[in-house]
């Protein structure tokens, strides 16, 4: 049920079933223990008019006077609360009586079941008394009884007395009823103020914070809860009131961060179309200059000293042509030409490539290409750009010699099927501080760089729907890591439509 969603009815509702249950578990128990005590109380003064009568018949029949037994019993019957009061023979026939029509007669079969038990009373249901508490004694056959009675008979006749329990029984009643009501005015009592004190000092503060928080949520940073108390609900609400503080710090630095990134994402586009209009207005004279110096060069004997002077200009003239190539494709990359591709035949041929380079001859090269991998969707000219790039990377990072390892294998990335592939050196590492910058464009540590091969990288990678991350270690090396999506049919959809886009 909806109401039970909340958590002050919840302990509320708890509490008073647990008072309830408790509070008539004792009343139960107490009004059994009151009714106990009120019956032994009756036992007890049943017994002790017992005794009485039965040392009055001694007294009586002692000094010889027989008849006045009768009026003993008589007399102790006229009591409102005894229902009779009688002698009967061992054999059961009633010998004397408060009633003078029960002498002669038998008495009950219940009364005289008790005379052959060892537990001398009882109560049982007698008709038309109601309930009663039947006692009996036997009366025994003393040295002074011996004149009358002989001496044959251990027992000369049995005491019984029925004694009402009618007006206990409305004691008890009334004990009952007082003890129930009182029972239920605490549990009342006791309901209201524990509801009290939960909706004031719990659900109230709880409601509070809870608007609050849907403020905050909402953006609004500036809102707090105001509570003097000390208690744990206070000092959540100090905690809740701390939290929004640090949020909202955090707020204004990640609005500030956001907007000079924003102002730096615009200042990079702005550098990207100047630096690919420069890069296309540089092009054509460096062709011309190329042309030119090679023209040049020719000419010149093989031992002229200015013919070496010629080829240095020509090495530079190819760097500058590689960096202009690198600005116009990062200023607009080419679209993919997507085709289902093996990516274990690309690095076998990338790596053909990067070794023919200076850097890679005295480097152990470990190739570890998973056997039956599926296909990749992707370009297989701009997936060697990518890992050629990486592979020369590792190789200038390991100048002193080293151990390149090569690692394609399958894995499972939120339910989808990637390729992946680990290219690890065991060079020096990268800084931390250098290593979140390293995708940043234009960012180089070396001098003859450009900045823009690793970024490169990362813009191919996302065209074909991928993951591009690196991890370094100084005492390890650098791992590059490339996940490409498998080959199915949602990802040839998603990036067919995209390239066409």
């Amino acid at each position: 049920m909806f109401i039970f969603r909340s958590l002050t009815t919840r302990i509320i509702v708890t509490t008073i079933t647990l008072l309830v249950t408790g509070i008539f578990a004792y009343a139960t128990f107490n009004v059994r223990h009151q009714q106990d005590m009120l019956i032994e109380s009756a036992r007890e003064s049943t017994e002790l008019l017992l005794h009485t009568v039965e040392s009055s018949i001694y007294n009586t029949m002692h000094i010889g006077n027989v008849q006045d037994v009768g009026s003993i019993l008589s007399m102790v019957g006229q009591h409102n609360q005894l229902v009779g009061v009688r002698i009967f023979h061992p054999h059961g026939i009633i010998l004397r009586s408060s009633l003078p029509n029960e002498v002669g007669r038998t008495v009950s079969a219940k009364d005289y079941n008790l005379y052959q038990t060892p537990k001398n009373y009882g109560i049982f249901d007698l008709p038309p008394h109601g309930e009663v508490l039947a006692m009996v004694k036997p009366i025994y056959n003393e040295d002074a009884c011996h004149a009358c009675h002989g001496t044959k008979a251990r027992v000369i006749g049995v005491l019984n007395i029925n004694y009402s329990l009618n007006r206990t029984k409305v004691q008890m009643l009334d004990a009952s009823r007082i003890f129930v009501a009182s029972s239920i005015a605490i549990t009342v009592f006791l309901a209201i103020t524990i509801s009290f004190i939960l909706l004031k000092f719990v659900k109230k503060p709880l409601d509070n914070m809870i608007d609050t928080m849907s403020k905050v949520e909402n953006g609004d940073f500036a809102v707090r809860i105001d509570h003097k108390g000390e208690d744990e609900i206070g000092r959540l609400i100090v905690s809740f009131n701390s939290m929004v503080d640090r949020l909202d710090v955090a707020k204004n630095e990640l609005e500030k961060l956001h907007f000079q990134q924003l102002e730096r994402a615009d200042r990079l586009a702005s550098i990207g179309e100047m630096a690919s209009g420069i890069a296309h207005e540089i092009k054509n004279p460096l062709a011309g200059i190329s042309a030119a110096v090679s023209i040049i060069k020719d000419d010149l004997e093989e031992d002229d000293p200015r013919k070496e002077i010629l080829c240095e200009v020509l090495q530079q003239v190819k760097r500058l042509d590689k960096t202009v190539n690198d600005l116009l494709f990062f200023g607009k990359p080419s679209l993919p030409e997507l085709s289902c591709i093996d990516i274990n035949s690309v690095l076998t041929s990338t790596l053909k490539f990067a070794s023919q380079h200076r850097g890679g001859v005295n480097i152990e090269k470990r190739v570890e290409l998973e056997s039956g991998l599926p296909p990749v969707y992707a370009d297989d000219k701009q997936m060697q750009q990518v890992f050629l790039n990486i592979f020369l990377n590792a190789c200038q990072a390991m100048s002193n010699g080293g151990v390149l390892t090569i690692r394609s294998f399958l894995t499972l990335r939120n339910e989808t099927e990637f390729v992946r592939v680990d290219v690890s050196d065991t060079g020096p590492g990268i800084p931390p501080q250098i290593l979140e910058k390293i995708f940043t464009p234009f960012f180089t540590t070396k001098a003859q760089g450009t900045g823009l091969g690793l970024p490169i990288c990362c813009k191919l990678v996302n065209l074909h729907n991928g993951d591009i991350r690196v991890t370094s270690d100084n005492d390890i090396g650098t791992t590059f890591t490339v996940e490409l999506p498998a080959c199915h049919l949602e990802n040839n959809d998603v990036s067919e439509g995209k390239n066409e886009t």
